[in-house]
């Protein structure tokens, strides 16, 4: 993958360009659905087209872990760690795959005001809570729980504790390995921006436990996720991530 440019000195080739956000991305959880792509079409950026899996478009409810987190390398007080919990769908851009985020919801208020404000990105701020503990005394199984909305929602899943890379061209390895994130200026332009991280390996999801007020936190018309069955659940322990500025 080619690294954008930033500006070039006289006389020096440019060099790539800076991250604007570098991190950890941990304990994901991810429960995707086949959706109706009427209901997508109103979040889909100028220049990008749905992206289907098995001819379907899908979304993923991803909650997971922000940690060391640093903005152009510097880490903010109070803001290193915390969880994040979105709706995204998937999209493609010629050959290029990616994602955009029909609503984010983080616990710190700075961070959903800066990306807001900044970038346009659609994120908000609710309560929220993440814990990883063992499960039974083996230590061969994790817990793993995301709440948030005070409580009133909340992912649990048991999953186990080693993982293993997805095949290339399966199911798992098109849901959870994206190279972009796209979405709208306030003038309504196509943002475009570049995600890195490696292939995660992919832990066996044993127990899913899912209770998700999907009307209140993403509008009446997601409803009917919270009585629709999963087409498939993943997790991931994660890794290191660097995201790159936005570009048209």
């Amino acid at each position: 993958m080619s690294s954008q440019s930033g500006t070039a000195r006289p006389g020096r080739a440019p060099g790539p360009a800076r991250p604007l956000l570098t991190a950890r991305w941990e304990n994901l959880i991810a429960v995707t659905y086949p959706v109706a792509e009427e209901l997508l079409a109103p979040h889909v950026p100028p220049g990008v087209e749905v992206d289907r899996l098995g001819g379907e478009a899908r979304v993923s409810l991803v909650a997971f872990d922000f940690t060391r987190t640093r903005l152009y390398g510097l880490a903010i007080p109070g803001h290193t760690r915390f969880p994040e919990i979105n709706l995204r769908f998937y999209v493609r851009d010629g050959d290029d795959r990616g994602i955009v985020f029909i609503r984010e919801f983080v616990p710190r208020r700075a961070v959903a005001v800066v990306a807001r404000i900044r970038y346009n990105e659609p994120y908000r701020r609710i309560p929220m809570r993440s814990a990883v503990r063992p499960a039974g005394r083996s230590g061969e199984r994790l817990r793993v729980t995301h709440a948030f909305a005070g409580g009133s929602s909340r992912v649990t899943a048991e999953v186990d504790a080693r993982g293993a890379l997805p095949a290339e061209g399966s199911d798992e390895r098109w849901l959870t390995h994206q190279e972009f994130g796209f979405g709208r200026t306030r003038r309504g332009a196509r943002r475009r921006y570049r995600v890195e991280h490696p292939v995660w390996p992919l832990h066996p999801v044993r127990e899913l436990a899912l209770d998700v007020d999907f009307a209140g936190l993403y509008g009446p018309e997601w409803a009917f996720l919270g009585d629709s069955e999963p087409s498939h659940v993943t997790f991931a322990a994660g890794s290191a991530v660097a995201l790159f500025p936005p570009a048209g």
